[in-house]
């Protein structure tokens, strides 16, 4: 894989001036029509070996190109805010927006790199992190993303004669770094590992580009060339083209009954048995919180439900048991144009907790698969690899110990209909009903078949949904709070084994 970058590419001097004003020009006017557009941003991935000219390259392009509009960014070792996160949260807060360009060193490939060289981890565990590099990179360009990735190269032998030819040259031998001593201790292992890197995640959304290092007049043009190339190409696709999907809906039953449809409503509980199970259930959650096992577990509780279903009550009998400074409420309404500007799950990714923290989401990234398919603010090719997406997300979080609870709160539409207009009666509450609220009830059966797609494709071992039967309040809160208590005491009994 790497053959034709040990060859001895190089271009004189003479060339490179001759053909740099244009290229210079070039990539500006294409960064600034990025900007103009503000379609999609540019991340920029740096790997290679030590000394191949990775951080001159890149000094270069903000010299030939708007620095203002260029994000460089360096991943060393992680934080301990990163590390109390599942690892993909340092990489997804640090996401360029539409419009700009974010060059990233130490990235995803290289942390995996050199895990593996300096034996941190077995194969397995390389092909667990290959396969989440390309689930990742194949999100961000279905989500409009341009992925451009640069491997610069060096052989062994140019290795070798670049070491020594600084260390015998007082004035420059500074340039050499610990990590270069120790690449070229350990250059078969790093190159290997990262051709079987390269080859499983060279693909057709995301090539990798090679680039022979040892010429800097070469490597210069050629990596500027890649990128205006990439870019020219990107702009100039049209941005209301969208390829086709299969859409049928999984699991699709002849008859009418779905899985709402099959919930138990009449269930019910009296004044006295909830106040005395909402007080046990509350007294549970509030020792589970404060138990040792927290230390290795965060915990995240998703409520989505139909209109009028009781989520925001059940949520603060959740909140109620806890210390203010244990938890977090995030409420999830329209994207602003700073979300507009991410991936879709970047908004989420951002208020991942750290461990012994507890996140709530009132509304989640499900709007994906229910709001926005229902009313159209997606395609369909969208909120369908939306599903996989999603439940890739909720295991990364599984992994990093993160415990998931999803809750759909369900009523009926007679229920609803007294609910709104409950609130319509009473001072206090009207602000809760609105035009949309009445609007959405004509599309009942719609956000119900939305619903049952949901489950069907994201209700998994990892992440199970719970569908809570919310006709009765006190039943849905008492349900909630003990779905909750029982996910905790599985996760802290897991780490017991």
């Amino acid at each position: 894989m790497f053959e034709s970058a040990e060859i001895g590419h190089s271009i004189d001097k003479d060339t490179y001036e001759a053909e740099l004003p244009a290229l210079r020009e070039a990539l500006l006017e294409a960064q600034y029509e990025l900007k103009q557009q503000s379609r999609f941003p540019v991340i920029v991935l740096i790997n290679g070996v030590e000394g191949a000219g990775k951080g001159e390259t890149v000094k270069l392009l903000n010299e030939w190109m708007d620095p203002r509009l260029i994000d460089v960014l360096t991943f060393d070792q992680q934080t301990d805010e990163e590390l109390a996160r599942p690892p993909a949260w340092r990489y997804w807060r640090a996401l360029p927006p539409k419009g700009r360009m974010g060059v990233f060193f130490g990235n995803w490939y290289s942390q995996m790199i050199q895990g593996r060289v300096h034996g941190q981890f077995k194969d397995a565990v390389l092909d667990q992190a290959i396969a989440g590099a390309e689930r990742l990179e194949q999100m961000l360009c279905d989500e409009g993303a341009l992925v451009i990735k640069f491997w610069f190269h060096l052989s062994k032998k140019q290795m070798k004669a670049r070491l020594k030819a600084l260390r015998d040259d007082p004035l420059h031998s500074w340039r050499i770094s610990p990590l270069d001593w120790q690449q070229s201790e350990t250059y078969d292992r790093f190159v290997r590992f990262g051709e079987r890197v390269l080859r499983r995640t060279s693909r057709d959304f995301a090539p990798w580009h090679v680039i022979e290092g040892f010429d800097p007049h070469y490597r210069s043009l050629a990596v500027g060339r890649i990128l205006l190339e990439s870019l020219q190409a990107a702009l100039a696709v049209d941005p209301k083209s969208k390829q086709r999907s299969n859409v049928a809906p999984l699991g699709r039953s002849i008859d009418d009954l779905n899985l709402i449809g099959a919930l138990d409503m009449t269930q019910r509980l009296d004044k006295k048995d909830y106040q005395e199970q909402l007080v046990t259930e509350q007294a549970r959650l509030a020792g589970l919180l404060r138990h040792k096992h927290m230390r290795r577990h965060a915990l995240v509780a998703v409520f989505e439900g139909n209109d009028a279903a009781g989520k925001g009550g059940a949520i603060r009998r959740v909140a109620a048991a806890l210390d203010p400074r244990q938890y977090r409420i995030v409420p999830i309404a329209a994207p602003t144009e700073e979300e507009r500007a991410q991936p879709y799950l970047w908004r989420f990714w951002r208020h991942i907790p750290a461990r012994s923290k507890f996140t709530i989401f009132d509304r989640s990234w499900y709007g994906r698969v229910l709001v926005e398919r229902v009313e159209g603010f997606c395609s369909p090719v969208d909120w369908m690899r939306a599903y996989s997406e999603i439940n890739d997300f909720e295991e990364q979080l599984s992994n990093a110990g993160v415990v998931v609870v999803k809750f759909w709160l369900a009523i009926d539409q007679q229920t609803q209909l007294e609910r709104f207009e409950e609130r319509e009666q009473i001072p206090f509450k009207r602000y809760k009903i609105t035009e949309e609220d009445w609007r959405n009830r004509e599309k009942w059966d719609v956000y119900t078949e939305a619903v049952g797609d949901m489950v069907d494709r994201t209700s998994t071992e990892i992440a199970p949904w719970t569908l809570v039967e919310a006709n009765d309040k006190r039943w849905a809160r008492v349900k909630v709070l003990r779905t909750i208590n029982d996910a905790l005491e599985a996760a802290f009994a897991k780490d017991k084994k």
